[in-house]
């Protein structure tokens, strides 16, 4: 990874790097790097394992940029390996301006120096959603092309089961899905023709010279406009009071006027408050997954925040809609004094075993004492064992693992351990399970086997950091002894 990091900085500045610093994560999979030339020129190096998204990221940042949006240049990218290299937009999100001002100013609402910065963001939003929904590439939106009511559903499922479940929130589930149902056909009576940023939140705008300039929006798809001003307006982190919220829309839709002269204000703002409530939701969802089971302390911090953003939603007459399940839902999620608290308790956590075994000792005992799991036989894929110079190695050794990456069979074998290994993981994380094993057999316990098991284990590792990963091979104290019986046959003893 970094010999590409250094190919690619090679390819811009012309000259290799003088150093490479891991920037901190944002709870996403990807994972970053600061890259630095001797002269002080810096990039970005991003690494993202899900090649769909990395190509919606590139291919939206071109259009953007065509069309004079601040987002961040591409300076070179190496799409086969997942990784590009971008201009350095620095360390200071538009959350980090807040809090810096709100030090400044303590006693304040909101920090009177940052409202000028809303009002720049909100001149340029209306331009990434018609100017840039006019030129992006919607074929590469991943995963669908619009925020169609099968994305409604899925983030309103999100709330339900990664929030509503792990809270322990009481409700009704047949009343609370005749809900979804009725608030998704009246959230898509709205205009959806436009491009949606989807997380247009506080954490996603850098200010570089005081100017925001753009990232995250690979999860953008064509939608309704409300979602994203909703998105930012309602940004728990940023805490904006009702009064200023207000003026800000009003801001807002007077530059919208400027792109869309026929746009129906009051039919807009109807429409508002039913995308605050799915962003609401959708983000709530996503603080009970990282926050919960994923144990990232950061996630639920943000949850007193969005509560009082539901509050604030009940106190000014909800949606014009009768949704009876969601309103109770959100009363007591309001009146839940743990769920209030900066960092409720997370969820224990998960074990996953993952080991290697060979057939010929039988199958593996029961490490996490639970009587399930998967056991995946790897010997449909070529074996290294069968060459003199990879048998006395093992799949740890690097020799071993370059032969199995060349065969196609072995990509074709990971990607669906992969997926049906992280569907199962995914599962056992919403439900509270703490164990789960996963084994690779194959005939000698030493090449295909240990090879499958090291790479899972090091994928769920970077994936999943709040699971435990335990990882054994079975036969390991057999293999010192073959590279022993081969070293003296080479020497001929």
């Amino acid at each position: 990874m970094e010999q590409i990091f250094i190919r690619l900085f090679e390819e811009k500045f012309g000259k290799p790097p003088a150093s490479i610093l891991q920037i901190e994560g944002d709870g996403s999979s990807r994972a970053m790097y600061r890259v630095i030339g001797d002269a002080m020129e810096t990039s970005v190096a991003v690494v993202g394992p899900d090649r769909d998204e990395n190509r919606a990221f590139l291919s939206y940042t071109r259009a953007f940029r065509s069309i004079g949006l601040p987002v961040p240049d591409i300076y070179a990218a190496d799409e086969e390996a997942g990784i590009y290299l971008e201009e350095d937009l620095g360390e200071t999100t538009l959350f980090d301006g807040i809090v810096a001002a709100r030090a400044e100013d303590p006693g304040a609402d909101f920090p009177e120096s940052m409202i000028p910065v809303y009002e720049r963001i909100l001149e340029i939003l209306p331009r990434f959603q018609v100017e840039g929904g006019q030129v992006v590439d919607y074929s590469v939106a991943y995963p669908r092309a619009a925020f169609d009511r099968q994305s409604i559903l899925w983030d309103l499922n999100y709330f339900k089961y990664h929030f509503l479940k792990l809270a322990h929130v009481d409700f009704n589930e047949a009343r609370l899905e005749k809900d979804f149902r009725r608030l998704t056909t009246f959230l898509l009576a709205a205009d959806t023709r436009h491009f949606l940023y989807r997380d247009f939140q506080s954490r996603n705008v850098m200010l570089r010279d005081g100017e925001p300039w753009f990232i995250d929006y690979q999860g953008g798809r064509r939608g309704a406009l409300q979602y994203d001003v909703a998105s930012l307006l309602y940004d728990p982190k940023a805490g904006i009071p009702e009064a200023l919220r207000e003026r800000l829309l009003e801001h807002y839709l007077d530059n919208l006027q400027k792109h869309l002269p026929r746009v129906d204000r009051e039919r807009f703002r109807q429409h508002f408050r039913g995308y605050v409530l799915v962003r609401i939701m959708q983000a709530m969802g996503a603080y009970g997954y990282r926050g919960f089971f994923e144990r990232k302390p950061r996630f639920l911090q943000s949850v007193p925040g969005a509560i009082r953003n539901l509050e604030r939603i009940l106190e000014t007459g909800f949606v014009a809609l009768e949704l009876p399940e969601l309103r109770t839902v959100f009363e007591r999620i309001c009146n839940n004094a743990a769920l209030r608290k900066s960092q409720p308790k997370p969820l224990p956590g998960l074990t996953l075993h993952v080991g290697s075994f060979s057939y010929k000792g039988g199958y593996p005992d029961d490490s996490g004492g639970h009587g399930g799991g998967f056991v995946f036989d790897c010997r449909a894929v070529h074996n290294p064992g069968r060459y003199p110079e990879y048998a006395p190695l093992c799949g740890c050794d690097e020799p071993v693992s370059e032969f199995l990456d060349t065969l196609p069979e072995t990509a074709e074998f990971w990607e669906n351990v992969r997926d049906l290994v992280e569907r199962q993981v995914g599962v056992y994380l919403t439900r509270g399970f703490q164990s789960l094993s996963v084994y690779f057999g194959c005939t000698g316990g030493q090449h295909r086997s240990v090879y499958f098991a090291e790479k899972l284990a090091a994928h769920l590792r970077r994936h999943y950091p709040s699971v435990n990963v335990v990882l054994s091979h079975r036969e390991e104290g057999k293999w010192p002894a073959r590279r022993a019986a081969a070293e003296a046959a080479a020497a001929g003893v």
